[in-house]
């Protein structure tokens, strides 16, 4: 079964920054996330969002 929610770490890892910055881009909605229990998880769907956004910007420049 494919995951669907990420933890920080993993979320990054799959974007290839670092945590501190994917917190960074949680702070400003840039990449959306959810609370369970306490614990932060990305979906996967934020991640390929946020990277559609970054690549229509880049399209746009």
């Amino acid at each position: 079964m494919t995951r669907l929610l990420l933890t920080v770490p993993e979320a990054a890892q799959a974007l290839a920054i670092s945590r501190s910055k994917l917190y960074q881009l949680l702070a400003t909605g840039a990449v959306a996330s959810l609370r369970i229990d306490g614990s932060r998880r990305i979906p996967v769907s934020a991640l390929n969002d946020f990277i559609t956004h970054l690549t229509k910007k880049e399209d746009a420049v």
